[in-house]
């Protein structure tokens, strides 16, 4: 492995890892219910935007072509808006395992958008590599997750999950071409502020409405958490992965969440290390280092 790969193979890792808290964290913070999800989202795609806006100032300046600009729009849409969006309206209505089971279908998704779009393959290796950290990830899923938050999953929490799936798979089997022609901050900058825009419709009521100054300060924290880590640094490491891997490769990273999970439980004592738990997580690394090892990643990987 080439020191670029490594690179974008710590990048996602690193974010997925992020993520997997991020999962705890909304959960915490929707079960508060002290800030509408729509209201939540804007004030991650402000702080997001604001961040990036002041890190471009620092650096060289780089111009988007007018043409990339809708381009950009709808990738902000599909990759940021959309996707965000639905997740924090689906944990509100949706029981822990059936988000959990739900997310496992974005490698898949994403493998079908990559062989449309990008034309990458669907090799043997590839589709075992997916069936098999799949298989590791709902083994993982039902020897893990407790009950936490609603009892009964709506037929819209399904919806939206189902939704949020589709949506960022298509964002990394379709967008990656036009990702690779910037830079992380240009394009993240813009990506962040198409969202806010897009969002502030949608959450001027709830933001109006929240009374910012009775959150507990546990769950400010936590929302200093998604802001900062999960949406600043999480969205940063993603396109840097991106540019330096297949779509699928990177999706399939998702399947770090529910380890992560797990290690949190495990260490707060709501879980315990068990023989099911090691091969569940055996099942799911062997089958990101099956994908990261097909034809069309190693055809990706000359390229680079």
């Amino acid at each position: 492995m080439n020191t670029d790969k490594f690179a974008g193979h710590l990048a996602v890792g690193l974010t997925y890892t992020i993520f997997g808290l991020n999962i705890v964290f909304c959960k915490d913070i929707a079960n508060s219910d002290v800030i509408p999800p729509e209201a939540l989202f804007t004030l991650r795609a402000l702080g997001a935007s604001v961040l990036f806006w002041l890190l471009s100032s620092f650096l060289p300046s780089e111009k988007v072509a007018k043409g990339d600009m809708p381009k950009i729009a709808l990738a902000s849409f599909v990759g940021l808006f959309v996707p965000q969006m639905t997740f924090l309206m689906a944990i509100t209505q949706s029981t822990s395992i059936d988000t959990a089971i739900m997310s496992t279908l974005g490698p898949i998704f994403t493998m079908i958008f990559a062989f449309i779009f990008l034309k990458e393959p669907i090799t043997a290796k590839k589709a075992g590599g997916v069936a098999m950290s799949f298989a590791g990830v709902l083994f993982l899923i039902f020897n893990s997750v407790h009950s936490e938050g609603p009892s009964v999953t709506s037929p819209f929490g399904i919806f939206l999950l189902l939704v949020n799936s589709l949506s960022f798979s298509l964002y990394l089997g379709l967008f990656r071409p036009l990702i690779s022609r910037y830079s992380v901050v240009t394009f993240m900058k813009w990506t962040f502020l198409f969202s806010f825009l897009l969002s502030v419709p949608f959450s001027f009521r709830s933001l109006a409405a929240t009374d910012f100054a009775s959150i507990p300060p546990m769950v400010r924290w936590e929302i200093a958490y998604l802001v900062f880590f999960a949406t600043f640094v999480a969205y940063f490491l993603i396109p840097f992965g991106q540019k330096r891997l297949r779509p699928t490769i990177v999706s399939m990273y998702s399947y770090l969440q529910p380890i992560i999970a797990a290690i949190i439980s495990i260490w707060v004592g709501l879980d315990s290390l068990s023989w099911q738990k090691i091969l569940a997580t055996i099942l799911i690394v062997g089958g990101v280092v099956l994908v990261g090892r097909s034809k069309a990643a190693q055809h990706d990987a000359a390229k680079v």
